[in-house]
């Protein structure tokens, strides 16, 4: 399964073309899951685990992997199925969000798909683990219910969302009062960080859960007479989200003569160093990796100060 990873670095070219790959794996029923194989570093079949006191529940051990010591997660157990049965065959997906390392225990691994985010989809109301999926989508008839990890990790190891006091500049909280900031996620994790932060300084916070909705609420603004590059101090997006990714959101308003020269951050959990490859390319203005409130903070804080001196 690792040599099915071996090029992943060839497929940032699907990045900005509203692209991505999936990899599918199940968790021991028949039910296919999947994650963005962007997060995905390796495949390999689940080493000897050694348990650690005082854990999470959800956590099954850690293992040595390539000179390093990583959380082991029992995927199905965490987003609330029944633990893997590790007396049949099990696999280790080895994965990067924010800068960390972990595995996630999964029962067998299928394959890459390559898909169109057009054909990722919210899920639906009533969807039995809609708590913890950020999208869905049919592959040769079959549903796949894409997890969303973030909020996985985010129960086991909780964000602190708090801005430190000594990252604030009192003097511009004043200047941020009243200013507007559209932000752009499919992770109600991702939300509620980034509206903490924002709420925190006094910011009026507007939201959308997708990309085509992020922007049909610019071009709405835009229609309805609003310049919005001056109406929002910046909006703030994810990477990967359905039916339209950040990096095809932030194409669509640079081609947009109406909202060319709006300020927009990349804001997520995928690889830093793939991303800061990625905001070149696309055109967006600023990257940063997810749940990290004071940067978020020295950011915003950035964008105001230009603002000010701009105005």
């Amino acid at each position: 399964m690792a040599s099915m990873l071996d090029a992943v670095d060839q497929r940032t070219k699907l990045v900005g073309e509203n692209r991505l790959e999936l990899l599918m794996f199940q968790l021991g029923g028949m039910q296919m899951f999947a994650i963005n194989v962007f997060k995905v570093q390796e495949v390999v079949q689940l080493p000897r685990l050694n348990l650690m006191p005082h854990r999470h529940s959800s956590v099954a051990g850690v293992t040595h992997f390539r000179g390093r010591t990583i959380p082991v997660i029992d995927l199905s157990e965490s987003i609330g199925m029944r633990p893997i049965d590790r007396t049949q065959p099990c696999n280790l997906i080895v994965t990067e969000y924010n800068n960390t390392v972990q595995g996630f225990m999964v029962g067998d691994v299928d394959r890459i798909i390559n898909m169109n985010w057009t054909e990722i989809l919210p899920p639906p109301d009533g969807t039995g683990r809609q708590h913890y999926l950020t999208a869905i989508t049919r592959v040769n008839d079959r549903i796949v219910e894409i997890i969303d990890v973030e909020k996985v990790l985010a129960e086991i190891s909780p964000y602190d969302s708090r801005v430190s006091d000594d990252v604030i500049d009192t003097a511009l909280l004043e200047h941020a009062k009243g200013l507007e900031v559209l932000v752009v996620d499919d992770s109600s994790v991702g939300l509620a960080q980034c509206r903490s932060t924002l709420d925190y300084m006094g910011i009026k916070v507007h939201e959308a859960t997708d990309g085509k909705r992020g922007l049909e609420k610019l071009k709405k603004w835009a229609a309805e007479g609003e310049d919005v590059p001056s109406k929002l101090l910046m909006m703030i997006t994810d990477a990967e989200m359905p039916e339209m990714d950040g990096y095809r959101l932030t194409r669509e308003v640079r081609e947009d003569p109406r909202l060319k020269d709006l300020h927009i951050v990349l804001h997520t959990s995928l690889s830093g160093s793939f991303n800061k490859a990625m905001v070149q390319k696309v055109g967006c203005d600023d990257f940063l990796s997810k749940f990290q409130p004071d940067k978020l903070a020295s950011l915003i804080q950035d964008r105001i100060r230009m603002v000010i001196d701009k105005g």
